[in-house]
């Protein structure tokens, strides 16, 4: 198998919030095949999809049912820790819970988490050792 990843697709509770959401607090932009039924967002090489929780879980044929920590996190890393504190604070002020301030953390870097409304953290982060690129894609090694 390629190592590569197409698209992350969140199970949502609401998909008309949850795109909501994405469009107004991260400010981006649907692709043109979003549909009332599904939303993508192209991202840098990947595809984020919003589609309804529970028909997601219908298709994979597992349960819906599920609380707490998913046990995953996505993440936005940034080019320096003043951005990081910009963004949260952008985010703060536009309702978007904080669920960690940003902090100098274990691993040698600095960031917050966020959550958007179906409590999918979101991790924005400045790490010392992953540098980007002036497109923000991480830079081959």
């Amino acid at each position: 198998m390629e190592q590569r990843l197409t698209m992350v697709t969140l199970g949502v509770n609401d998909l008309a919030i949850a795109s909501i959401f994405y469009e107004d607090k991260f400010g981006w932009k649907k692709m043109k095949s979003s549909n009332e039924g599904v939303i993508f967002f192209r991202l840098n090489g990947i595809l984020l999809s919003l589609y309804p929780k529970a028909k997601l879980a219908q298709d994979a044929m597992v349960s819906s049912d599920g609380y707490g920590f998913k046990g995953f996190t996505l993440a936005f890393n940034t080019r320096s820790k003043k951005e990081v504190d910009d963004l949260i604070t952008r985010f703060e002020a536009k309702g978007v819970t904080i669920v960690k301030k940003p902090e100098d953390v274990f691993w040698g870097g600095y960031s917050g988490y966020i959550a958007d409304p179906d409590e999918n953290l979101w991790e924005i982060a400045f790490n010392p050792f992953l540098p980007l690129d002036a497109d923000g894609n991480v830079q081959e090694e």
